[in-house]
């Protein structure tokens, strides 16, 4: 009977391996802002990051279906896997619309909220680390509410930038595409915070 037990770290080693693939993910993304002379390469890599983020959670859902006991759960389970996976899916989709927008220089305000969503991923990386100790409370209440502060810090940039980009650019379709790109990293940072509040 003892093959029936769940092997409790298992699920614990999908969250450390999925918040791994989404801070690799942030790196490249930061990294292709940085410099878009290689946008298509960027793009391939995240992709992979992406692929192997989704097995990861695919197998999380499939071992849900096979544990009798679960160390949390299983809603939380399936809201913290699922969460970091969109937050990987938004991180892929931003780095999508630089390379189909063609985008050869980013902005000022593009790299602010890059960096800011970067920072938020460290934030949630280190409280899904922290799951294995439940002792970690106040560890994961600080980073609730640092990923909370970093989510308005972000809003701030996000109205600034699409102020500026309004008020500033002469091309509409220039225009549409920053606005695309603002609003998709926004939508990151708060997917950000979901994870933090899942954990």
């Amino acid at each position: 009977m003892f093959r029936f037990l769940p092997k409790e770290e298992k699920f614990f080693d999908y969250f450390d391996g999925a918040s791994e693939k989404m801070l690799r993910g942030i790196g490249l993304l930061e990294e292709m802002m940085q410099d878009l002379s290689n946008v298509d390469e960027k793009a391939r890599q995240i992709k992979y990051v992406e692929h192997e983020a989704d097995h990861i959670t695919h197998e999380t859902v499939s071992s849900l279906h096979k544990t009798f006991v679960t160390p949390i759960d299983r809603e939380s389970i399936y809201a913290l896997i699922t969460k970091i996976d969109d937050v990987l899916d938004l991180i892929d989709s931003v780095c999508e619309r630089v390379f189909f927008y063609k985008i050869k220089t980013a902005i000022p305000e593009a790299i602010a909220l890059t960096d800011i969503l970067g920072r938020a991923v460290e934030q949630v990386t280190k409280g899904v680390n922290g799951l294995r100790n439940l002792k970690e409370h106040s560890l994961i209440f600080d980073i609730c509410i640092e990923t909370n502060r970093l989510e308005n810090e972000a809003d701030r940039t996000y109205r600034k930038a699409l102020s500026d980009l309004f008020n500033s650019a002469s091309d509409p379709v220039e225009i549409i595409k920053w606005k695309d790109i603002y609003e998709t990293l926004e939508e990151a940072i708060d997917r950000c915070e979901d994870v933090a509040k899942t954990s």
